[in-house]
């Protein structure tokens, strides 16, 4: 995951379980904001990016144990939003630094981490 979209990848690793979820602040929207304020921008960046992780979040709360990888700080902020919420106190996630991946390389990492857990 990064700040721009979020891989969801299920294991047991089935194609028709994996989807992907785009966050709504995009470049178009950024250089729209810009051209307005910067603090406009700020605002408009804050609130589509709380937006998005609650839509991960959502994803989440369907699973016992969850895997967070990435690139970016994305993973960091996301875990910390969630471990403020008791809805996510029994689940147990993970987080992993990983450089920007292939969809294959994301699918390895994946079974790669869950069959390690097994």
């Amino acid at each position: 995951m990064d700040h721009s979209s979020a891989h969801f990848i299920q294991f047991p690793i089935e194609e028709s379980n994996n989807h992907l979820l785009h966050s709504a602040f995009n470049n178009n929207s950024k250089q729209e904001s810009a051209d307005k304020s910067e603090h406009l921008m700020h605002n408009k960046e804050q609130h589509q990016q709380n937006e998005y992780y609650e839509k991960i979040g959502e994803e989440i709360r369907k699973y016992d144990n969850v895997l967070l990888f990435g690139p970016t700080n994305a993973k960091s902020e996301l875990y910390n939003i969630l471990k403020k919420n008791h809805l996510f106190n029994d689940i147990k996630i993970t987080l992993q630094q990983t450089d920007k991946l292939t969809v294959h390389q994301k699918i390895a990492c994946v079974k790669d981490f869950f069959i390690n857990q097994l």
